[in-house]
Parts: C-alpha cells; sequence; structure tokens
C-alpha cells in the first residue's frame, strides 16, 4: 500500500481581494463560482483546499470612479513590464457609493458561509479560526480596505463590527476623510504626503475600543507614524514587503518595521510582483525566490514571531509559478529548501497570525 499523501501545512493569509472579483462577476452564480471553482480568478474553495488555504483576511474594496479595471497590484494601462514612475492618486469615492458596495460585498461574503454547508465560516474570535483550521473549513474574517464607507461619527463603524469587522484599512491608495493612502510608486519612499485627519485619529482609537485590528499596508509614512503614536494595539501591515529589496512606495522602510517590532506586531508578505521586485516591474515571471528574500529581510528585522503571508490573491499579479492559492505548498517547499525548520514554517504560515490576531482581538 502507498503511504497517503501528507497533509499540507496550512496557511492563513492576511489579505485576498476574491470579494471583489466575485461583486465585479455579480449574481447568484458568484456564490456557485467561488464553492465550486472555476478556471477564473486565484482564489476559491477548490483552489483552497489544493493549497493548503485555510483562511485569511477578505478584504471589502471599493474601485475607484472610472478605474475599476486597477486592482491593487496589477498592471497599469501601459505595458505590463513597465515601471511606474508616478502613478497619481485614484480619485475619490462618493459615501453612498461606498457604502452599497460594502453591504453587497458582506453580503456576499455571509451568503457564500451560508450556502457552504459548513465548509466556509465567518470568524469574528481567534478561537473561531483554530475551530473552523481543525475542522477542515475556510475560516474567514471580514477585512475592509479603505474606509469610505464609514462616515466621520463613526457611526457605521458599531453596525459593521456587529456584522463582523475584525479589521480596517484607513486609507487604500488614494485620499479620504482619514488619511492619505500612498500612490503606486517606483522607487520611491513612503513618505508621500500628510498623515491622518483628526477623524482618521478618531478613527483609530474607536478601532482600539472595538478591538478592530488597524492595517497599515496602504498608510502613507506620516500615517503610519500617526497610528504608531495612537494605537494601543499591536502594528500590523497586513499585504506589505520590505523597502529595503523593493524600493516601491507600498512597502516598509527599516524603521517602520523596528516600530512594528518593538509592539509585537507583524507584516505579510505581499506576492504581488511589483512589490517583490527591485525594479517595480509587473512581470509574471517573477521567481518566488523573492518571496524568500523578503521573508529572510523581514525575520531579521520582525523577528521569528513577526512574519506572515498577505498574497493579495486576486488583486495583484502573482508570481506565475506560485499560480494562484492552489500553488501555495510550492512557496512551503521552497521555504523547506532555503532552510527554514518546520516550526518557523508553521509560524510564518499561520501561527503568527493567530497570535496577533488573539492579541489584537482579546480572549475568545
Amino acid at each position: 500500500m502507498p503511504s497517503p499523501k501528507p497533509k499540507p501545512t496550512p496557511i492563513f493569509d492576511g489579505h485576498n481581494d476574491v470579494l471583489l472579483r466575485l461583486h465585479l462577476h455579480g449574481g447568484a452564480e458568484a456564490v456557485t463560482a467561488f464553492l465550486n471553482g472555476e478556471d477564473k480568478g486565484q482564489l476559491d474553495l477548490v483552489k483552497a483546499r489544493q493549497g493548503g488555504f485555510a483562511g485569511g483576511l477578505f478584504a471589502i474594496f471599493v474601485p475607484s470612479p472610472k478605474r475599476k479595471e486597477r486592482a491593487e497590484g496589477q498592471a497599469p494601462a501601459q505595458a505590463p513590464d513597465s515601471v511606474i514612475g508616478n502613478d497619481p492618486a485614484p480619485p475619490a469615492v462618493d459615501i453612498a457609493e461606498a457604502q452599497r458596495v460594502v453591504f453587497a460585498m458582506a453580503a456576499l461574503l455571509l451568503r457564500i458561509e451560508r450556502e457552504s454547508q459548513g465548509r466556509l465560516r465567518v470568524c469574528r474570535t481567534s478561537g473561531d479560526i483554530e475551530s473552523a483550521i481543525a475542522d477542515d473549513a475556510l475560516a474567514a474574517v471580514l477585512h475592509i480596505e479603505g474606509a469610505e464607507a464609514i462616515d466621520a461619527n463613526l457611526d457605521l463603524l458599531d453596525v459593521l463590527h456587529a456584522a463582523g469587522l475584525r479589521s480596517l484599512g484607513p486609507v487604500w491608495s488614494r485620499p479620504n476623510i482619514f488619511g492619505h493612502g500612498v500612490p503606486f510608486r517606483c522607487p520611491s519612499s513612503p513618505d508621500t504626503g500628510p498623515g491622518l485627519t483628526d477623524v482618521g485619529k478618531a478613527l483609530v482609537r474607536a478601532c482600539n475600543g472595538l478591538r478592530i485590528l488597524i492595517d497599515l499596508s496602504h498608510l502613507n509614512e506620516r500615517g503610519f507614524w500617526d497610528v504608531a503614536e495612537l494605537s494601543d494595539a499591536p502594528l500590523v501591515a497586513t499585504h506589505s514587503n520590505a523597502h529595503a529589496l523593493s524600493p516601491h512606495s507600498r512597502n516598509l522602510t527599516d524603521r517602520q518595521l523596528a516600530a512594528i517590532r518593538e509592539t509585537g506586531g507583524m507584516v505579510g508578505v505581499n506576492f504581488a510582483v511589483s512589490f517583490l521586485r527591485p525594479d517595480g516591474r509587473h512581470d509574471k515571471d517573477t521567481p518566488i525566490e523573492l518571496i524568500i528574500r523578503h521573508l529572510d529581510h523581514l525575520i531579521e528585522h520582525l523577528g521569528e514571531d513577526g512574519v506572515g503571508f498577505g498574497s493579495d490573491f486576486d488583486g495583484a499579479m502573482i508570481p506565475a509559478e506560485l499560480g494562484s492559492a492552489a500553488g501555495l505548498q510550492i512557496l512551503v517547499q521552497a521555504m523547506k529548501k532555503h532552510g527554514f525548520g518546520k516550526a518557523l514554517i508553521e509560524k510564518i504560515c499561520f501561527r503568527n497570525w493567530l497570535r496577533v490576531l488573539g492579541r489584537t482581538w482579546g480572549a475568545p
């Protein structure tokens, strides 16, 4: 009898945009497409099971007007292998439109949970995530990327928290009433403009009070330091890389990494090729060894407990060798080949996320 195939290392991921892809897909077919799998996209339930994708932060993102084709990290209108030198900030989003999209995408995730027959669970505590992984159910955490749907009085924040919101990025890469997102530029410092507004600072305090994770990934450097000064929670960038290796404005400087380490926070390595490469090019032939290099750098500056994955599945061009969530164990094998031991691989793949989410949200 052949020995049974080893179970894949479970991976909890800091960021994906599958809800946006499904929302743009439209209709009841979107739920079926996710649950049964399809040729389109980088993440669905079938691909998740193939690659050991055990769960993650499922982002709600409101596309910018007239630029709905531009998801994060994807190729701009010019040739995919060109370098972004000065990408202007996308236009602002109207609050009514933002609320419509946020409600629609949150409802979509809840419908997927309802129709999944236990194969996907919306999780609100770290204990929920651990139970879902133990039961071989996909653990989905509701995250909002860009807070345009939230009013200046923050009334909607309480409603969204009650609906399951546990992670929030105050801005995407465009300005809103809370602050200024970092634009897509390479090479560029992340210090690209003003920090949080007074309303943005109030949002940070409110998220601390509700124990909602504050995602730093799209904030510019001044906004980052505003959150670092105000927040009493671990500092977390759900899907960012090392600026020292890829000088993209979306990536984090070593000084920022030091601040994250001081709070016991973490960074999820982004698979977007433009944030991995030193030249910032959109090139799907980017080797996955660049992911390993960013892991090495982040481990050096954050420690073994401060690094995980933030794939950006369905929101970015990722290395062709990885392909989709189905290829995640290729990355696990690359880590083994690089010399990472079993304990470190498990930390990177899921244990560090469970630790930070547990500290941020409190006891289950």
